[in-house]
């Protein structure tokens, strides 16, 4: 027990790294010429990055059979749900200052937004269901709204890709993982339904 603890309190501070990377550029003012897009995109970059090692727990758990890793999937969850949390107060406070109008327009006028938007609705929702309270109350629900994270993975994706501009190597490389991500599931619930259908009892035969 003591050896996982220690594992799931190095996984913590292996999630903390991007942001105290992030707080040593900003304090040394490596951000470049812009540094407020610099500061937005790069927790946006990592919002996804913890999402896309979220959706890979599943695949690592089912070819390793450590049924541990759930408690990682959530943790980095959480931790995807964080970094989208903070790309999104940049956007509203320190890029927009709050000012309802000007965000309004802005989402008007760039529809990549919307999926950001709705990226970010389904990750929140998925957070505050975490707990075992929230699971025990949804009961089968809960699975099906967890699901929701592949929705909300194309919906970043979108977001993502609408609004970049220039070098495309590493959002191909993330669109990449995310189709094998996808395919693998794909994959196991057509397996799952195979078995489910020979385990069906035959009708005798008169």
């Amino acid at each position: 027990m003591l050896q996982i603890n220690k594992l799931y309190l190095s996984v913590i501070a292996g999630c903390l790294v991007p942001l105290v990377w992030l707080g040593v550029d900003i304090a040394l003012n490596n951000l470049g010429a812009n540094p407020i897009q610099a500061l937005h995109i790069r927790l946006g970059d990592w919002a996804l990055r913890f999402l896309w090692l979220t959706l890979a727990i599943t695949p690592l758990q089912t070819m390793t059979k450590w049924r541990g890793m759930a408690d990682y999937r959530q943790l980095l969850g959480l931790v995807a749900f964080f970094y989208a949390t903070a790309h999104l107060v940049v956007y509203l406070i320190v890029d927009h200052g709050l000012m309802w109008r000007l965000i309004a327009i802005d989402i008007l006028e760039s529809a990549y937004i919307w999926f950001g938007v709705l990226a970010y609705l389904i990750i929140f929702a998925l957070a505050i269901t975490s707990p075992k309270l929230a699971k025990k109350r949804l009961g089968k629900n809960w699975k099906k709204l967890h699901r929701s994270i592949y929705l909300a993975s194309g919906a970043a994706m979108i977001h993502y890709f609408w609004q970049l501009k220039g070098n495309l190597a590493e959002p191909v490389l993330y669109l990449l993982l995310i189709m094998l991500l996808l395919g693998f599931r794909i994959l196991v619930w057509l397996k799952n339904r195979q078995f489910n259908k020979m385990m069906l009892p035959k009708g005798r035969k008169q």
